[in-house]
């Protein structure tokens, strides 16, 4: 259970540091670019400690899908990005991936 905490947290962060990568506009701004950084730092060390219990292939399909899909929602409501139906279709296929992915691991 305590690795998929230090998964959370590495899927959290890396949506904060991908969020502040945006606001640093290129790493001019000083602060959103430390907050790219620090976010960074701790999701790659939180998913280094999950990785102790949980398989890779297992934990890096979680982290993916659900940051793919999660960062693309927040373009949407917090940058203002567009969205259609191909991008609605992309990020469902991206979750079912990550479901089948998991299913199958489970299975072994």
């Amino acid at each position: 259970m305590k690795a998929y905490i230090f998964l959370a947290v590495a899927i959290v962060a890396e949506l904060f540091g991908t969020s502040m990568l945006k606001a640093s506009e290129g790493f001019s701004k000083l602060g959103p670019s430390l907050g790219v950084l620090t976010g960074f730092g701790i999701a790659f060390y939180s998913f280094s400690m999950s990785l102790q219990n949980i398989p890779l292939s297992t934990a890096y399909a979680i982290w993916s899908g659900v940051g793919t899909a999660a960062t693309a929602l927040i373009g949407v409501l917090v940058w203002k990005e567009q969205v259609n139906l191909t991008t609605m279709a992309g990020i469902l296929f991206i979750i079912m991936g990550v479901i089948l992915l998991n299913l199958n691991i489970s299975k072994q």
